[in-house]
């Protein structure tokens, strides 16, 4: 029996970032709306920014993508802010070049640890300081948002690494409850739980961390 009109309009579905080998990632060409399903007319959830909160340039990781049977393809994009975990379509149109990045961090929040992994192996680990218990780092899927060189402030130590995940009460980054991954100039409270949310290395550590993780490497939070 031949497959029915519906069967035959399902859109083509592709995985493009898997959270651990291979990831995606682009920048927004237009501030289009995000919405529910790989529709024109399915229900919003979100628009993309061209800016993060602290004026870098956005990013997003791109999920999935899926061709209609019209030929038109969208893009599943990840979409930072309250609460975790959201994501929507857009038109591939509403994106710039697709760039890969190889590998995952993995922030232990139990053993107090950064790993960064590439090609299945090891290739950095450090200690850490995570969100107290009143102001915890949340668990979760993120990605690696911006990467700044100083924000100024020696308590951030020498370098900066913003990501997609927003703490659930409040957060020492300045960007309005961003978890940060940044040094400090309190390296006697790592490994520790000594944080509003944010994770924290020793500056060396974070030093060593900015040059090897590249813009939207994968952030596993356990």
């Amino acid at each position: 029996m031949a497959a029915g009109p519906a069967a035959a309009a399902a859109p083509v579905v592709a995985r493009l970032s898997d959270g651990r080998t291979t990831a995606r990632w682009a920048y927004p060409s237009s501030a289009a709306v995000a919405r529910v399903l790989p529709a024109p007319h399915a229900r919003p959830v979100g628009r993309l920014r061209f800016l993060t909160s602290d004026n870098q340039a956005e990013l997003y990781m791109a999920l999935a993508s899926a061709q209609l049977p019209s030929g038109q393809t969208w893009i599943e994009v990840a979409l930072p802010g309250r609460p975790n975990g959201q994501h929507g379509w857009v038109p591939s149109s509403a994106l710039g070049t697709l760039h890969v990045v190889r590998g995952y961090l993995l922030i232990d929040r139990e053993r107090l640890r950064a790993t960064l992994f590439r090609n299945g192996r090891a290739i950095f680990r450090a200690p850490i300081g995570v969100g107290k218990a009143s102001t915890v780092t949340p668990a979760g899927q993120f990605y690696v948002l911006e990467k700044l060189t100083t924000l100024g402030d020696p308590f951030y130590g020498p370098y900066a690494i913003g990501t997609s995940a927003y703490a659930p009460t409040l957060s020492e980054w300045p960007g309005g409850g961003v978890v940060g991954i940044h040094g400090t100039n309190e390296p006697q409270l790592i490994p520790g739980r000594p944080s509003h949310g944010c994770i924290r290395m020793r500056n060396g550590d974070i030093t060593r961390l900015w040059h090897a993780i590249g813009l939207g490497t994968p952030i596993e939070i356990v």
